[in-house]
């Protein structure tokens, strides 16, 4: 109890200053504002700043210590990257980047490296960029010289093996397939292309032509041209000593010899005309609206200023742009912009709106509204002093580390900027007043020179955007796989002897010919697995088709029923929460085609006009050298690997649409089974660009079952 009364008694002080503070009579004290608070001024940021160094072979070191850790970090900067590639070989320094340290070095394989590393903790890895491609080290400090001999190792003697390559490209494909998933990316990416010109190597995108071109040679060919001492920066940061450290250095590059200077590339920028651009994606029910122009670069006298105006009209959550299309209007998730500017080439002036179908030219006419009012309404000093602060107190956290530091200086020498230029960087935001503001807003941002890009889908915007002007449409279709052109060209318009014969193989092996003729529609049962990054997800799928265009997919997902109908009047997709939407055009023939590929199809029609099959040359498929048959069945065209002693189909191949756009299907075919009355493959492995794709398992097969009209009729909504 004595020890309870003595806390009591301690409490109530506070209980009546508590009690004081907030019924005591109002005072110039209770009156003050945190804006009478001195705020004092930002301290000067000196950090520390990396030796310089320059060997007689013009390579430049940088040495910056750091005794925190017992770590070392280490990262080179070689001049050449996505500006310097050919058109015909776009990706390639990404390719590069990534075989560079998966094929590994003359002496030892990218895999034999890995456990090499993974044994002291440490990595070694390498990429490309836009102007540079890149090598790297990690380590504690009593490895590194084990790993700093692998570093070296790989930057001199890379060995690019074929395998590594390979796989490489079929990841770079597989990116590709799935490059128009998210509306963000196809607005970032088409807008980029809008702003630079398509044929600007800092806008072009690798497609699967361009990729397949890429040789092993050209890797070394690649390697030779720009990893020279001349051409390269490096950085060490970390717990060393710099006079060891400069000595170990010194001792592996010092004797390299110097290579030929590069001549700088030649880059054309050539903005689209302003006017409004259009991406149709009907499967979103939002729209990004980009508005772009060509920007500046970082040497550019106005940087300092525009940077100001940046943070004002569009930079954070008390921009202009984010208090009224956001705050005020509640038109946006996303809204913000400015003039971009980089080191080495112009940025992109980018104004963006993120905003759902139903508001998209309403949230156009309040960015336009906003960009109108610079004119009328200049950027005041209340709006310039607070985007100063946001600015001048976030640049420490810019520099609050040594390899952040060493970082800057690298980019700094890499793109011919003055060492000092950071360090000015504080003092010339200072300087920028409201008439230095709202003079580049008025030299660089012009609502007549944008080109404005809308990505969404044009059926639930709230007016047509062609009520704005004139709207060109910007078709995002992928070109499909050099491959697969070849197989289309040999589209076969008549069968020849051998063809037929293997024809007539798979028809005997799928059943009766009698049997097969009659075939008039089909009902059938499955297991599909979908392969996702996620894992598997198994899928009930119940399907009615009737020859040769009716088709009604029922498939029970972990999110309820969707239900796909395709007919040659209309076709659509039912899904839960979203309604029923008409499938795009191209979706709609590739659902169409899928009824004309399928087996039981061309056997029933087999001897009809227009089902042709052409055989050519024999390829292995596992052990068994399988027959080529050029499938095209009423103008679907694929390609067979038949067995030609069971007459079995193996595997086929076919031009299909996957959610990114055309790609390179694959099935391979087995466990032959009786369902139905047929002999069928039951299992087929699907693949997309190689890729695995999903799992059919076939569970019954119906021939010529009633099948009522009506299931291939849209819904009627409740």
């Amino acid at each position: 109890m004595k020890r309870c009364a003595l806390k009591a008694n301690a409490i109530f002080p506070a209980l009546l200053i508590f009690t004081f503070l907030f019924t005591a009579p109002r005072t110039a004290f209770s009156q003050a504002t945190w804006q009478q608070i001195p705020i004092p001024p930002l301290p000067a940021f000196k950090p520390a700043q990396p030796k310089r160094i320059q060997l007689s072979n013009g390579m430049v070191i940088f040495l910056q210590e750091d005794h925190e850790l017992p770590l070392i970090q280490g990262s080179a900067r070689i001049r050449g990257g996505k500006a310097q590639e050919s058109a015909e070989k776009t990706g390639l320094a990404t390719i590069f980047g990534e075989v560079w340290r998966t094929g590994g070095t003359k002496d030892q394989t990218g895999d034999q490296l890995d456990d090499y590393l993974e044994a002291r903790a440490a990595k070694v890895e390498t990429g490309g960029g836009p102007d540079s491609t890149s090598i790297s080290l990690n380590c504690l400090k009593a490895d590194f010289d084990d790993v700093f001999k692998v570093f070296v190792d790989l930057m001199r003697n890379p060995e690019f093996r074929g395998d590594k390559l390979d796989l490489a490209q079929k990841q770079a494909y597989d990116a590709i397939s799935r490059r128009n998933d998210e509306i963000g990316e196809i607005a970032e990416r088409e807008s980029t292309k809008l702003a630079y010109g398509p044929n600007n190597p800092y806008a072009r995108e690798a497609e699967y032509a361009t990729v397949a071109a890429i040789t092993r040679d050209d890797l070394f060919d690649w390697h030779k041209k720009y990893v020279e001492p001349n051409n390269i920066i490096l950085g060490i940061d970390g717990d060393f000593d710099p006079a060891a450290m400069e000595s170990k250095l010194r001792a592996a590059f010092e004797s390299w010899p110097k290579g030929p200077e590069l001549p700088k590339p030649e880059i054309k920028y050539e903005p689209a005309k302003p006017g409004y651009y259009l991406v149709k994606k009907e499967d979103v029910n939002q729209s990004n609206i980009f508005m772009v122009t060509l920007g500046i670069t970082r040497n550019n006298p106005d940087y300092y200023a525009v940077s100001v105006f940046n943070e004002a009209f569009g930079g954070g959550f008390s921009s202009r742009l984010f208090n009224d299309i956001r705050t005020k209007r509640g038109l946006a998730y996303e809204v913000g912009g400015g003039i971009g500017a980089n080191f080495g080439h112009p940025g992109i002036e980018r104004f963006v709106v993120g905003t759902k179908s139903q508001s998209t030219v309403e949230s156009i006419e309040a960015l336009n509204h906003d960009i109108d009012e610079l004119s009328k309404r200049p950027i005041t000093d209340d709006e310039i002093k607070h985007a100063k602060d946001a600015i001048l107190n976030a640049f420490i956290f810019r520099l609050d580390s040594p390899d952040k530091i060493l970082a800057e200086r690298m980019a700094y020498e890499l793109y011919g900027y003055p060492p000092d230029w950071l360090d000015k960087y504080q003092a010339e935001i200072q300087k920028v007043t409201a008439a230095d503001v709202n003079r580049v807003a008025a030299k660089y941002v012009h609502r007549n020179q944008l080109a404005v890009l809308v990505a969404g889908n044009p059926n639930d915007f709230d007016k047509p955007l062609s009520s704005l002007g004139p709207v060109t449409e910007i078709d995002i279709t992928i070109p499909p796989p050099p491959g697969m052109k070849q197989e289309e060209s040999a589209k076969a318009t008549e069968s020849n002897d051998e063809g037929k014969v293997m024809a007539a193989k798979v028809v005997a092996a799928l059943g009766a010919e009698e049997k097969l003729a009659g075939v008039k529609s089909l009902h059938t049962e499955l297991t599909l697995t979908r392969k996702t990054p996620q894992g598997d997800i198994p899928m009930h799928v119940e399907t009615f088709i009737v020859f040769p265009d009716h088709l009604h997919a029922a498939i029970q997902t972990p999110n309820g029923e969707i239900d796909v109908i395709a007919a040659p009047d209309a076709a659509f997709m039912a899904v839960p929460g979203q309604g029923t939407r008409d499938m795009p055009a191209a979706q709609k023939t590739e659902t169409l085609e899928q009824i004309k590929r399928d087996p039981i199809f061309i056997a029933a029609h087999w001897k009809n006009s227009n089902v042709f099959f052409r055989a050519a040359r024999s390829e292995k498929v596992g052990d068994i050298d399988a027959r080529i048959v050029d499938v095209t069945a009423a103008g679907a065209v694929l390609r067979w690997f038949v067995d030609p002693q069971t007459g079995h189909i193996l595997k086929e191949t076919y031009m299909t649409l996957g959610q990114s756009g055309p790609v390179q299907g694959e099935t391979d075919m087995g466990d032959w089974k009786s369902l139905g009355g047929l002999s069928i493959p039951a299992v087929r492995h699907n693949k997309q660009n190689g890729q695995d794709f999903s799992t059919s398992e076939y569970t019954s097969l119906e021939l010529n079952p009633a099948i009522d009209p009506k299931v291939f009729e849209r819904p009627t909504a409740p």
